[in-house]
């Protein structure tokens, strides 16, 4: 079966066990599988759709122990790079009493060098995209020199292979050495784009503009446009229309990789048929209704894996949705 490709980090989220305390009063942390694209190919192995991270561990003890969590998600791993040196990265999350998240500061000092930062572009196992069906990464893999040349080389590999092309902005300043540098780098990373996840506040600030179909005509190579606003609404543009589904009600723990959960919901959706069928709109609802259950259940347990849902669970959710109205 052709595979969704997961490129980018992987990493500890510390999570602060006491929510609603600032950082320096937290008791207790737990650690938790971490890093957008992992959370996303988790999410896509518990929906069954197959599917392998590429990224880069240190050979320490939490690399090891995230490698042995994603086999027993079921990701496949043979593209994650162990690196003999790098450390392992954790970024401190603190939450407040709504479950929202806020990440502080990583692991080590300011000269800590970590692993997903050195990723190797001449080890990207090229044979992993001959068979795939998307390609799907973030923005923080071009906050440094070496990852936005394994990011070059994935989007060649990509384009050679006919693999469609996932980008969820994910934008976090504290990963960038110089945040502004973005604005000349997105552009070129929306060129080899297919479909683009993007929130609320990521649109004001890298595009200027929050209507999916703003950007769809800035942008009119790209096939779909999903901005989310957190427990709101979700805004799309699919089957060049634009539309939008209101967030579901739940009452969240924690928000950490809600994002994630939605977008493997959506790829799994997509995965399954033939892309044309986006172009009915019934079609593009169910899609994004069935994201967005997956996003809201992923919010009701603590860290970004543990509270991903099943396939059978959002439908569960969805029909009792349904049953309501």
């Amino acid at each position: 079966m052709p595979r969704v490709i997961c490129l980018g980090e992987v990493l500890i989220d510390q999570i602060a066990e006491d929510a609603g305390v600032p950082y320096d009063q937290v008791s207790t942390w737990k650690p938790y599988l971490g890093g957008a694209p992992a959370n996303v190919a988790c999410g896509l192995a518990k929906l069954g759709t197959p599917v392998s991270l590429v990224s880069a561990v240190g050979q320490d003890a939490t690399g090891a122990d995230l490698l042995k969590q994603l086999g027993v998600a079921g990701v496949e791993t043979s593209g994650v790079q162990v690196h003999p040196e790098a450390v392992t990265r954790e970024v401190y999350v603190t939450r407040d009493t709504k479950g929202d998240r806020h990440f502080n500061r990583f692991n080590g000092d300011a000269q800590t060098v970590f692993a997903d930062t050195l990723l190797s572009a001449e080890h990207l196992p090229a044979h992993l995209f001959v068979d795939a069906k998307f390609l799907v990464l973030g923005t923080l893999g071009l906050a440094n020199p070496q990852t936005s040349r394994v990011v070059g080389r994935a989007l060649k590999l990509a384009e050679e292979n006919f693999v469609k092309v996932i980008v969820d902005v994910n934008w976090r300043a504290m990963f960038w050495k110089n945040p502004q540098q973005v604005a000349k780098l997105l552009p070129v990373l929306l060129r080899y784009t297919d479909f683009l996840k993007l929130t609320e506040d990521e649109a004001k600030l890298l595009f200027r503009l929050t209507s999916p179909a703003a950007i769809a005509q800035a942008y009119s190579h790209l096939e779909g446009i999903i901005i989310t606003n957190g427990d709101k609404d979700c805004r799309y543009y699919l089957g060049e229309k634009q539309s939008k589904h209101p967030a579901f009600p739940v009452y969240s723990i924690d928000t950490t990789g809600a994002g994630d959960a939605f977008l493997a919901a959506f790829i799994h959706k997509i995965y399954h048929r033939p892309l044309t069928h986006l172009q009915d709109p019934q079609f593009a609802d169910e899609v994004i209704a069935y994201a967005s259950a997956a996003g809201a259940l992923s919010t009701l347990d603590v860290g970004a894996i543990t509270g991903q849902p099943n396939d059978r669970q959002i439908r569960e959710f969805l029909a009792m949705r349904e049953a309501k109205h």
